[in-house]
Formats: C-alpha cells, sequence, structure tokens
C-alpha cells in the first residue's frame, strides 16, 4: 500500500525545501553551520522524527490492544557515521556505518516482562523495518515543469 505522495521544493535559498504531504506544509533545510538558513530540520532529522514516531505510535497501539498500562512513550534519536573499525559488529573494517541510537522511555505501572516486549516490538515499527530491510530508491527525470503541480 503506498503512502501519500510528498513533493519538495527548493526555495531561492540555499538549502531550504518546503515539504507538502497532503495537507501538510513545512520546511526542511540545512544548519546555518553547514551553509543552510536553519529554517526547518535536516533531512537527517526528519528521517530521525519518522523513525521516532512510528516507535511511539506502534508501542502506544499494541499496549492499547493488550491493554497494558502504558501512560506516554518519549523516544530520544541521534544519528551518527561511525567508522567501520570502531563497529564491532561490521564485516568491512574500512567502510562506514550509520549508527541510529534509540533510547525508549515507558512511563506507566509497566512489569519488566511488558517493557521488555515493548523494545521488541519497537524493533518491529514500519519505519524502523524499512530502514533496516534493502530498500530500492527508483528515480527518474519528471517531464512537468519544476513549479508545475503534477
Amino acid at each position: 500500500m503506498a503512502g501519500p505522495e510528498v513533493v519538495v521544493r527548493s526555495t531561492a535559498a540555499p538549502f531550504a525545501q518546503q515539504v507538502e504531504v497532503g495537507p501538510h506544509r513545512f520546511s526542511a533545510d540545512e544548519p546555518e553551520a553547514s551553509g543552510g538558513s536553519d529554517a526547518g530540520p535536516d533531512p537527517y532529522a526528519l528521517l530521525l522524527a519518522a523513525l521516532g514516531s512510528c516507535t511511539s505510535m506502534t508501542l502506544l497501539m499494541y499496549a492499547r490492544r493488550k491493554r497494558w498500562p502504558l501512560e506516554q512513550v518519549v523516544v530520544r534519536l541521534r544519528h551518527d557515521h561511525v567508522h567501520a573499525e570502531d563497529c564491532a559488529d561490521c564485516e568491512q573494517q574500512s567502510a562506514h556505518v550509520e549508527r541510529i541510537d534509540r533510547r525508549i522511555a515507558l512511563a506507566g505501572p509497566l512489569d519488566a516482562t511488558q517493557r521488555t516486549r515493548l523494545l521488541d516490538i519497537a524493533n518491529k515499527c514500519p519505519v524502523h523495518r524499512t530502514l533496516t530491510s534493502r530498500i530500492d530508491i527508483r528515480s527518474a527525470l519528471d517531464d512537468a515543469a519544476a513549479g508545475a503541480d503534477a
């Protein structure tokens, strides 16, 4: 099942982008230190937001279905490029590895078994599964004019 089309348009600013997802509009940009104007989150922050929001939604849905007393989920994420020689699980020692550290805080009177199960479920959220699967990105030029709403 395909999701809604996401449209990203460049602006006159060096890196600022206008993002449209259905009726939603927001900006993406690079920080000033990277030559942007910091008009919105950078692409990696948006990726982390997707993973964090999916994680939280998945855990809340699972807990509701099980009637577990999960009151709130807070997901904190960071992205880093790690050298493979720093990665004990890596096969290629000269490559870089993309690492996302995700910390999940669960509020509510959950027992240890429920907490452990929720951590397992976090690794099954759809965005997590997408990011850890083989991804096939197909790029093509669009014949429509850049400013046109196609």
